[in-house]
């Protein structure tokens, strides 16, 4: 354990941002971790609602942000005033329909670049030394979402550092992964994965045809295990 150090963790309730924070409370004790969850007008609150069950669950304080006006003139189709659909399939079926190199449309623009400067100012203000973001190898592919890049999260590193006079840092220790990499971590640590949410959607139980409960499944599946979100039949509000 990392003696009088904090960290910030950018917690969304999904699989990735749960084993970090896991991750975060083994290397810094959970009493200096905090996790902070951002609202950015969702069409759903199953986000939110397993962020506060994750939080709960390890005793780590948290914070939350509404930043849902910046984007209200975005068509993405996550966002709740959006007419689009959320597109059924893989990213890399939906960017051979759309062409690889632009991101898909459920990229909220530079939406990470946002969260993470608020983290920043956030976890200056707390205390903290780091801010941790949970990006990952898989969302890259094809540039389906540029903000969650290796190059993105250098950039926004040197940002942070500048901009806080060398007092807090950026860290993706999932950068390079894949999420089945990630599972295999949190399945060693424990990660009580029956509380997250990762669908798009925001019915009563996950659709398992958008993109990222296909990458869940996938994820779960390399690693021989159920998804346990699915075994126990739980659902967030």
């Amino acid at each position: 354990m990392t003696a009088n150090r904090k960290a910030l963790v950018l917690c969304s309730g999904g699989v990735d941002s749960t084993t970090l924070l896991a991750q975060a409370v083994v290397k810094y004790g959970a009493e200096n971790v905090y996790a902070l969850s951002i609202s950015y007008g969702q069409k759903h609150g199953r986000e939110i609602g397993a962020a506060r069950a994750v939080a709960a669950h390890y005793g780590v304080q948290q914070r939350f942000l509404d930043l849902g006006a910046i984007f209200a003139d975005s068509a993405c189709s996550l966002l709740a005033h959006s007419d689009a659909a959320v597109p059924a399939g893989t990213y890399a079926e939906q960017q051979a329909e759309g062409g690889e190199g632009a991101p898909v449309s459920t990229y909220v623009p530079f939406r990470n670049g946002l969260f993470l400067s608020s983290a920043a100012s956030m976890a200056l203000s707390l205390g903290c030394e780091v801010v941790l973001y949970g990006a990952h190898h898989d969302d890259v592919a094809g540039n389906a979402y540029p903000d969650c890049s290796m190059e993105f999260v250098g950039a926004m590193n040197r940002a942070i550092v500048e901009g806080t006079g060398g007092e807090l840092t950026l860290e993706a220790p999932f950068v390079a992964l894949a999420k089945a990499d990630i599972v295999r971590e949190g399945l060693a640590l424990g990660v009580p994965y029956e509380l997250t949410w990762s669908c798009y959607e925001g019915g009563e139980v996950p659709c398992g045809v958008c993109a990222t409960c296909l990458d869940r499944a996938a994820a779960f599946a390399a690693n021989g295990v159920d998804d346990p979100a699915l075994a126990t039949g739980i659902t967030r509000g």
